[in-house]
């Protein structure tokens, strides 16, 4: 029985979909055991050997738990530790922890495209004194919102939202090196770009459409991870000029409107996957 459901999945794995989205990848409660390898894309992907961020550490709480989204490789794992550890220690705030990814990655039900190897996080620019004073409570962690950053119908920073705090934060996440790229709202970017100081850390700062309430971070792939693909290099400079420039255009105006949801199908996932899920 167990061959026939591998079988299945494999041909699955190998074909693309064109059925409404079934999801099997966010039924599964717990990771596979073994050497943690993530496998395929940000996008079309999964992880092996995978471990859940306890919801509470040293400078950061795990926000929304009843996603069950807080699981990654042990490289993340590492990095939001270390990366809360060194917010705490240098009286930043505590870090709010959004989505990372579900127990054997792969695609999700709702929200994400990408988080599916393993190597995606989500944080919130809100670095609260509430949930730095004490633990949050499950309904807290449920019904609080992450407030934007950008004011209402502008690209504007809500300086009300923002603080030198988030500039530290994001610096000192975009100097680790295992950081591939963090993405954030284009005023966001601009914003850090007209700040004072060493710009040599901005070029993995990279502006996405949305992210006006989190900033999203994502790994390189691991060392000897050899199914894991990462993406293409990011183009030289501090990306401060016309690229950014762009994003406050006309042009990219209409590209936003444009991006609209869609009857969602389920990736083309690398036949390794299809061993993952049915393990």
């Amino acid at each position: 029985m167990k061959f026939l459901l591998f079988i299945s999945l494999l041909t699955l794995a190998s074909t693309a979909m064109t059925a409404p989205f079934v999801n099997s990848w966010g039924q599964v409660a717990y990771p596979t055991a073994g050497l943690s390898q993530s496998i395929g894309s940000y996008t079309a992907g999964c992880v092996t050997g995978a471990i859940a961020l306890p919801i509470n550490g040293k400078g950061y709480q795990v926000m929304r738990l009843a996603r069950k989204r807080n699981f990654g490789h042990p490289e993340l794992i590492n990095f939001i530790e270390q990366l809360a550890q060194i917010s705490d220690s240098n009286g930043l705030g505590t870090l709010l922890v959004g989505d990372l990814g579900q127990p054997r990655g792969g695609p999700t039900l709702t929200g994400h495209r990408s988080h599916q190897s393993g190597l995606d996080v989500d944080m919130w620019y809100l670095l609260s004194p509430i949930a730095a004073s004490r633990t949050l409570t499950p309904a807290e962690r449920e019904k609080w919102g992450a407030p934007s950053v950008i004011l209402a119908n502008t690209d504007a920073i809500n300086h009300a939202q923002w603080a030198v705090a988030n500039e530290r934060v994001l610096e000192e996440a975009a100097r680790r090196p295992e950081v591939e790229r963090i993405f954030v709202h284009a005023g966001v970017k601009r914003q850090l770009c007209q700040s004072p100081g060493r710009h040599d850390w901005l070029h993995k700062i990279r502006p996405w459409y949305g992210h006006d309430d989190h900033f999203h971070v994502r790994l390189k792939c691991p060392p000897n991870n050899r199914a894991c693909q990462g993406q293409e290099p990011i183009p030289a400079g501090d990306g401060c000029g016309a690229d950014l420039a762009w994003w406050f255009s006309a042009e990219a105006k209409a590209e936003l409107g444009k991006k609209k949801p869609k009857a969602r199908e389920m990736p083309v996932l690398p036949a390794e996957c299809a061993a993952v899920l049915a393990d």
